[in-house]
C-alpha cells in the first residue's frame, strides 16, 4: 500500500501548511485589535 502512505505525507504536509497560514492570520487580527 505504497499509494496510502503517500497520501498520508502529502496530507500531513498540508496540515502544517495550513497551521503556519493560521498562525499568521491570528498575529495580524491581534495585531488589528
Amino acid at each position: 500500500m505504497p499509494v496510502k502512505k503517500k497520501a498520508r505525507k502529502v496530507a500531513k504536509k498540508v496540515v502544517k501548511k495550513a497551521k503556519k497560514t493560521v498562525k499568521r492570520k491570528a498575529k495580524k487580527s491581534s495585531k488589528r485589535k
